[in-house]
């Protein structure tokens, strides 16, 4: 293991911890970025032990395009579901699917169910025994296929590339 990876075993989430503190604090100023660097450097130094695979990211622009997707993805459902929620509950369908996975790494499927769980209007339920399915439950749901093929070809494929 070479001396930049002892320091730095996740380097990535290293740069999006100090990112993301920089953006929590709202601020540029040199002691949060100094406060931010010594907590991007020490929390995966630390936590590297716990860690039960290195993580490779083999497409960053795939990742990239994921991210926007998923903010925008966001953004829709929030109006979405507030007009569904403010209309008549009768027209509510909610229901659960199970969608076959695709994807084999634990980094992978966690992201993709706490991904499911971020878009307002749907929430992973559970995980089987097997890492072969994720239950998820929608608050509106017609087309069960329709759904899942869309989870399949927008969060999964994705995924799947990224870290397969």
């Amino acid at each position: 293991m070479s001396l930049f990876h002892r320091i730095l075993p996740h380097p990535i989430l290293s740069l999006s911890l100090l990112l993301i503190w920089m953006l929590l604090n709202n601020s540029l100023s040199a002691g949060h970025l100094v406060l931010g660097a010594v907590l991007a450097v020490l929390i995966p130094w630390l936590t590297a032990p716990f860690w039960p695979e290195q993580v490779r990211i083999r497409r960053p622009g795939t990742l990239l395009r994921f991210t926007g997707v998923v903010l925008w993805d966001i953004l829709v459902a929030n109006v979405i579901v507030a007009r569904r929620i403010l209309g008549p509950v009768q027209a509510l369908q909610p229901g659960f699917m199970h969608i076959p996975l695709d994807v084999q790494s634990p980094l992978a499927i966690s992201l993709l169910a706490n991904t499911i769980s971020l878009t307002p209007g749907t929430v992973s339920c559970d995980l089987s025994p097997d890492r072969r399915s994720l239950l998820v439950h929608a608050l509106h749901v017609t087309d069960v296929e329709a759904e899942i093929r869309q989870i399949k070809t927008r969060y999964e494929q994705p995924l799947k590339e990224v870290f397969s």
